[in-house]
């Protein structure tokens, strides 16, 4: 029977140290008993705690991690249940035949992508030998990660070019790959030299399970599986598959996070394939070539997939200045829904003025969800702009609402006397043309 937090809480030494990562040994229970952390994370752990605890404390996936970034780690099947928390690692394959090799680094390196206030950036760059060159092999992998700053996945044709390459990436939580039952052994010892995790292949999921038991036998747990080429339905099924016999089953020899190389040969199939794997449970997605647009689509999608179901991504309720507002600039005001905060703002910005944004607690929902929960209300929109205190930085009476909320501005102009409500596009996309034609006529 699973011990609850608590029960943990009298196995463990009780001193509050902080060294796990956690405030209390009361909190850091209950992530054990949340399968959250391993009892590994605490350095003074009796040997009593760790009998009576041992395996069943930790993640039924292994967390594992790669370069700043982890992978694994989580407890739920499906993101409604509670939330996913460790993204899906989008890489960016190089060969060591490629003569823009170094160009790509650098764009790996300077892409951005920022989005609802959150920066988004490829994690990772894997570096494939398709040359005779180890020596060269090994330098484009330690180029690779100290210009671009992140961690490589070293993908060798033999173990002597791997371990060239693994000197170069040493202790940059990088990833060996290509690690199979034949040259496990020497792979293992440059692993641990360099403090790489291992990617292991083999030719049926059992080869690559056997492989992972093996190891964890001779210690070494820092383990992704790599299940191999297969069509997409069979990708689905084994991921699937693997994923609910670790949380569901128990599965400890299936509890690792995935690392999956796509390159199909064609853009849209390249792009679907990375698609299913940050939805179904994929640890690192490897693709073929950097592709700007095609990362556009994919950042977006994860960002959804492991935005916290429970908890909206939003903004903090406050007035916000739009470039150089004074006390004649026009007021809006709009919900803390952070997607619609920034849609918001970037289309007022676009219209070349300078504003105030009275943004209320409406805690996260978007504009008419919030109406419809009494979140964002005229009484509420009022509230607002007397608690932040605007009306001591401007001399405008006026307010623009939302479109989509007309209904709401007789009661706002009751609850801000003196105050004449304007009722704007309900697309935001449409306030430039309101701005100019409106405010500005």
């Amino acid at each position: 029977m699973a011990l609850s937090g608590l029960q943990i809480q009298k196995l463990l030494p009780k001193t509050n140290c902080k060294e796990c990562g956690s405030n209390t040994c009361l909190a850091f229970a209950m992530k054990l008993a949340a399968k959250k952390a391993s009892l590994a994370e605490c350095p003074y752990a009796s040997d009593e705690a760790k009998q009576i605890l041992g395996a069943d404390s930790e993640p039924p996936v292994k967390t594992v991690e790669i370069g700043d970034a982890k992978i694994g780690g989580e407890t739920v099947l499906y993101r409604h249940e509670k939330t996913f928390v460790n993204q899906t690692i989008l890489a960016v394959n190089i060969d060591d035949t490629d003569p823009d090799a170094l160009k790509t680094i650098e764009a790996v390196r300077d892409y951005v992508l920022v989005r609802v206030g959150e920066t988004l950036t490829v994690g990772a760059i894997a570096v494939t030998q398709k040359g005779a060159d180890d020596q060269a092999f090994a330098e484009l992998a330690g180029k690779a990660a100290h210009v671009s700053g992140k961690p490589v996945i070293i993908s060798a044709a033999n173990s002597a070019a791997a371990e060239a390459a693994a000197g170069q990436v040493k202790d940059t939580h990088s990833v060996l790959a290509g690690v199979t039952e034949r040259n496990a052994p020497e792979m293992l010892g440059i692993a641990q030299s360099c403090g790489l995790s291992m990617a292991l292949s083999g030719k049926t999921i059992d080869e690559v399970v056997s492989l992972a038991q093996k190891l964890k036998e001779e210690g070494f747990t820092n383990v992704l599986m790599d299940f191999g080429a297969q069509s997409p339905a069979e990708r689905f099924q084994i991921n699937t598959i693997a994923r609910r016999a670790a949380l569901k089953g128990g599965n400890k020899a299936l509890g690792y996070p995935t690392l999956s190389f796509i390159g199909s040969g064609d853009t849209m199939q390249d792009t679907m394939l990375a698609v299913q794997e940050i939805d179904k449970y994929g640890g690192i997605a490897v693709l073929p070539s950097f592709d700007p647009a095609q990362l556009v689509a994919l950042m977006t999608l994860r960002q959804n997939i492991y935005t916290d179901p429970q908890k909206p991504i939003q903004v903090e309720p406050k007035v916000y200045t739009i470039g150089e507002p004074d006390e004649n600039s026009p007021v809006f005001a709009t919900t803390n829904f952070s997607l619609t905060y920034f849609i918001v703002s970037g289309e007022i910005e676009n219209a070349g003025i300078s504003a105030w944004l009275v943004i209320p607690d409406c805690e996260g929902f978007s504009v008419l969800t919030a109406w419809a929960a009494g979140k964002f209300s005229g009484a509420v929109i009022a509230k607002a702009v007397k608690e932040y205190g605007l009306e001591a930085y401007v001399k405008t009476r006026q307010i623009t609402i939302p479109g989509y909320v007309a209904q709401i501005s007789g009661e706002l102009e009751e609850n801000l006397p003196g105050w004449k409500v304007l009722v704007g596009p309900q697309e935001a996309s449409d306030l430039e043309s309101y701005i100019k034609s409106v405010l500005q006529a």
